[in-house]
C-alpha cells in the first residue's frame, strides 16, 4: 500500500485507472477499503478515470494528528498536499457525509488542484451537528479527563488506526493531556450550530474562492443527520452549483444506518455509493471536461 510522507504525516492512498483524476473521501472515520469505496473507485475507473482513494488523518493506516481549528480542516489540508504530491493535475474532488465537508474545504482552499466538486449527505441541522461533536470528540475528551492519554489509546474508536499504523500509539502518548483537551474543545466548537455558515469551517472567503463546477445531491427529507435544508442551502450558496436528485429514495440514509447497525458496524453505509457514478461522470464530462490523458502518480 502506498504511503505519502507529507508535513510529518503518513497518508495511505491507492490509485486505480487512468485518465481524468478523481479523489473519493468517505464519511465518518472510515478507511478507504470500507465496503462501497473501492467499488465506487472501480466504477469510475472503468469509465476512463484515474481514481484516488485515501485514508484521512485519524483514519485507517494514516497518521493521527490533533491540531488546528477542526478535524475537517486538518484533513482538507492533507488532501490538498496529497494531490500535489501525486502531481496528477486538477482533480474532481468528491465525498459524502464527513467526506463532503472535507471535500468542500479542500476544493475551496486548494484551487490549484481542484477541477470540480461533488458532494452528498452533507451534515447539518442542530441535531446533526451536535451529534458530530459527540461522535468525534466526546469519547476522547472523557477518557483524557479521567485517565489521560493512556486512557485515550484504549478507546474502541482508535483501535483501527493503532492496528493499521503502529506509530500512532507514540503519536497519542507523546501529546500532553492538556494540549489534547484544548484541541478537542476547538474541534467540538467547530460543530456548533451557532451561525449561518454553510458547513462547519467553511468561511465566506472559502465560498468566494470556490470557482469550480459543483454538483450537490439533495438529501432526503427523512434524514436528520444530513438535512435536506442543508443540501439546498449549499446548492444555493455556492456559485454555479447544480442541485440534483440522488439515485435512491428518501430513506436511504436511515436504511443504510440500520443495515450498518445490524451488521455489527461492519458494512452498509456506503454500499450504494457506486450508484452515483453515472450522474457524476455525465456531469463531469459536461462541465469539468475531464481530460483522458494519463498523468504520473508521483
Amino acid at each position: 500500500m502506498p504511503v505519502a510522507e507529507l508535513n510529518g504525516l503518513e497518508i495511505a492512498y491507492e490509485v486505480v485507472g487512468d485518465g481524468q483524476p478523481w479523489v473519493i473521501t468517505p464519511g465518518g472515520r472510515f478507511h478507504k477499503e470500507f465496503r462501497g469505496i473501492p467499488e465506487m473507485a472501480r466504477a469510475l475507473a472503468d469509465r476512463g478515470n484515474r481514481v484516488i482513494t485515501w485514508d484521512r488523518p485519524n483514519c485507517g493506516a494514516s497518521s493521527v494528528v490533533f491540531r488546528g481549528n477542526s478535524e475537517s480542516e486538518v484533513q482538507a489540508e492533507a488532501l490538498g498536499d496529497l494531490l500535489r504530491y501525486l502531481d496528477v493535475g486538477p482533480t474532481v474532488i468528491i465525498g459524502g457525509s464527513g467526506g463532503a465537508r472535507v471535500s468542500l474545504l479542500a476544493a475551496a482552499r486548494n484551487p490549484d488542484v481542484a477541477a470540480g466538486l461533488a458532494v452528498w449527505w452533507i451534515s447539518g441541522g442542530v441535531p446533526g451537528l451536535l451529534s458530530l461533536a459527540n461522535y468525534y470528540c466526546m469519547p476522547s475528551t472523557g477518557a483524557a479527563w479521567r485517565g489521560g492519554m493512556d486512557a485515550v489509546v484504549e478507546l474502541p474508536q482508535w483501535q483501527e488506526v493503532l492496528g493499521k499504523n503502529p506509530g500512532n500509539r507514540d503519536r497519542f502518548l507523546s501529546m500532553a493531556r492538556d494540549e489534547f483537551l484544548q484541541v478537542m474543545d476547538r474541534w467540538m466548537m467547530a460543530y456548533c450550530a451557532c451561525d449561518e455558515g454553510l458547513v462547519p469551517g467553511l468561511t465566506a472567503a472559502d465560498v468566494d474562492r470556490l470557482a469550480v463546477p459543483v454538483l450537490v445531491f439533495r438529501s432526503g427529507e427523512s434524514d436528520m443527520a444530513h438535512t435536506r435544508t442543508t443540501s439546498e442551502r449549499i446548492a444555493t450558496g455556492l456559485r454555479g452549483a447544480r442541485l440534483v436528485e440522488p439515485p435512491w429514495g428518501d430513506t436511504e440514509w436511515n436504511e443504510r444506518s440500520a443495515e450498518y447497525a445490524a451488521s455489527g458496524n461492519t458494512t452498509g453505509l456506503f454500499v450504494r455509493w457506486p450508484l452515483l457514478v453515472p450522474q457524476l461522470v455525465e456531469w463531469a464530462d459536461e462541465l469539468v471536461g475531464g481530460s483522458r490523458s494519463a498523468s504520473p502518480t508521483g
